[in-house]
């Protein structure tokens, strides 16, 4: 995805990602779903609704309880504000038009002020049928500390503190002939 290092389980996550949509970049692994308790317990997917609205589908039971609600048909966006949801949208649209991974970090805040460190891996799901423009993602809200620094009390506000959107693939220069007839 990038040079930059991420949470163990956004790598595991990509991996699979890249497995499953049996990308050139996939690396055969023999790590099994019960590998990663903690990483399914914070997976969720969200799907685009006709309105525009990423409404939460499915969640794990450990992101509803960080998150302080009960997910389902919850706008994903509602978390975050001002130019953070602009940006969370744009990585959103830009995930689902290149149909590849993008992650983003984030500060949560509590409402005591306890700040945590987050990463937020968004991905295309698969499809049967090749759809123009994806309508489900993927993803992983982890919380980079552990999770007694927020003593049972629950996320409320975010901040980007970073954005790695998907990797656009370039293709090579190739070379171009001119011919003239002077």
């Amino acid at each position: 995805m990038t040079s930059t290092t991420h949470h163990p389980n956004t790598e595991t996550l990509i991996s699979a990602w890249e497995r499953m949509t049996q990308s050139p970049d996939a690396i055969e692994s023999n790590a099994k779903a019960t590998d990663h308790p903690d990483l399914l317990e914070c997976l969720f997917v969200i799907e685009r609704s006709e309105e525009g609205r990423w409404l939460f589908r499915n969640a794990g039971d450990r992101l509803g309880t960080l998150l302080g609600r009960e997910l389902s048909s919850h706008d994903c966006l509602d978390f975050w504000t001002g130019h953070d949801r602009v940006m969370v949208k744009s990585l959103m649209d830009s995930v689902r038009e290149s149909r590849k991974p993008g992650i983003l970090q984030a500060t949560g805040e509590t409402l005591t002020g306890t700040q945590v460190n987050i990463e937020l891996t968004l991905a295309p799901l698969p499809t049967p049928r090749p759809q123009k423009a994806q309508s489900r993602l993927l993803g992983l809200y982890q919380v980079v500390e552990p999770h007694l620094v927020l003593k049972g009390r629950p996320v409320w506000r975010h901040r980007i503190t970073a954005l790695y959107p998907p990797r656009i693939d370039r293709q090579p220069a190739g070379l171009r002939l001119v011919a003239s007839n002077d």
